[in-house]
């Protein structure tokens, strides 16, 4: 039996305690909050989008760094584990559209108290309002951790690194275990916000904001070639851009979008192809023939884009519907399969949902998310260089990698 210290009472940290807990491991948490899960509670807008119901291996798909790690880590603890260990701790769970699976409460409170009655249970030790300032290595193995207050040392047999990354510092993702890493002799690769709005360059995205725009298809290109295409929802902000299908998006194209802006194409009507389209603007314009073209385009789209279109396409707002050329009807077709708006940047951390980059895998055994440098050293969850689309399956990432690194010590 060891002393085994985990470093973060977030969902990697939880589930890694109550892992190496259960391995009958004595068993300490170090949080710096006030409490478990604090960023736990924010997630999915308080709902706690928990896992995605989709089969297990296309978890798979749907990260984006370094997918074939954590092979070991979904295989033996599975987003079906999951579910039946929330479910069996008495948190009823239902699935949504996409397979996100959430608590039946709507209630992300109701998945950390599952958590915490385990710990408990087990006799983990919690110590909040505890930050550790470094973890001790003698002869390249663990040694324990020094607290930031008072400079006090804790022995430890084992130390688990669940931290976070640097998305929503405020809930104490401060980059602690990236400095922690780093002093022990790993690579941290580079950083940077993911699942996060992007900047437009156009003011007309401020115009719209708050305007949701759903079944759209979204493109995004450098001068060159498409960088990413899918489709779903988004939203317009006072800054730019953001929803579902922009967030993921993020993740794909940060790179890029740290050399040169890029380009987004929206197209509004994806179901109908370009001939299909211009069909339908003709049959409303012949119904709408003696109205003034930025009042005819009521049936084909939302009020708030109607002026933005109208302006974008050049026709005259105030020209009769039986006017208005063919030309004129074709640019107004290509505006709606085509409405374009330049990437300028990322919104920063604050507003990440998961940082990109992290502990390089490199150099972390995917078998045990141990350590190759350090023996007794485990990493679990953000603080790797592992990170995936929205749906659940970050924290899916969290739940495996914890679950195997407090198993395996």
């Amino acid at each position: 039996m060891s002393q085994v210290t985990v470093i973060g009472g977030g969902a990697a940290g939880m589930m890694a305690a109550i892992a190496a807990a259960e391995a009958g491991h004595t068993v300490r948490i170090l949080e710096k909050n006030e409490k478990l899960g604090k960023k736990l509670f924010i997630t999915g807008k308080g709902r706690c989008n928990l896992t995605n119901a989709c089969d297990t291996e296309e978890l798979f798909d749907h990260v984006v760094s370094n997918p074939r790690f954590l092979y070991s880590s979904f295989y033996g603890f599975t987003n079906r584990d999951v579910m039946d260990f929330v479910e069996k701790g008495g948190c009823p769970l239902k699935t949504e559209r996409g397979n996100r699976v959430f608590p039946a409460s709507d209630k992300s409170s109701d998945v950390i108290r599952v958590f915490v009655k385990r710990l408990q249970e087990l006799g983990v030790q919690i110590s909040l309002h505890t930050e550790v300032s470094d973890v001790l290595s003698e002869q390249g193995s663990v040694s324990g951790v020094r607290l930031k207050k008072d400079g006090q040392m804790i022995l430890t047999d084992a130390v688990i690194v669940a931290t976070g990354g640097l998305s929503y510092p405020s809930t104490g993702s401060t980059g602690d275990g990236y400095r922690f890493a780093r002093s022990l002799g790993h690579t941290v690769t580079e950083l940077s916000p993911a699942l996060v709005p992007f900047e437009v360059r156009e003011p007309v995205a401020g115009q719209l904001q708050g305007l949701s725009l759903r079944n759209i298809r979204v493109q995004i290109r450098n001068r060159s070639r498409l960088l990413y295409e899918a489709f779903g929802e988004m939203l317009f902000t006072h800054f730019g851009v953001s929803g579902p299908v922009l967030l993921s998006a993020s993740s794909y194209v940060a790179g890029s979008l740290k050399r040169e802006p890029l380009i987004l194409s929206i197209d509004l009507k994806p179901a109908l192809s370009r001939e299909q389209l211009d069909a339908r603007v003709l049959r409303d314009f012949e119904e709408e023939r003696n109205k003034r073209f930025r009042n005819s385009l009521t049936h084909l789209l939302p009020s708030k884009l109607i002026p933005v279109i109208v302006a974008a396409c050049g026709i005259d707002p105030d020209k009769r519907v039986n006017e208005v050329t063919r030309a004129e009807r074709e640019r107004l077709v290509s505006c709606m399969k085509d409405f374009r708006l330049t990437l300028s940047g990322l919104r920063d951390f604050k507003e990440a949902i998961v940082t990109q980059g992290g502990v390089s895998v490199k150099e972390i055994n995917p078998s045990t998310m141990e350590s190759k440098k350090i023996s007794g050293l485990y990493f679990a969850g953000e603080v790797l260089d592992l990170d995936a689309v929205t749906g659940g399956f970050n924290l899916q990432i969290a739940w495996s990698t914890g679950r195997l690194a407090g198993a395996s010590v």
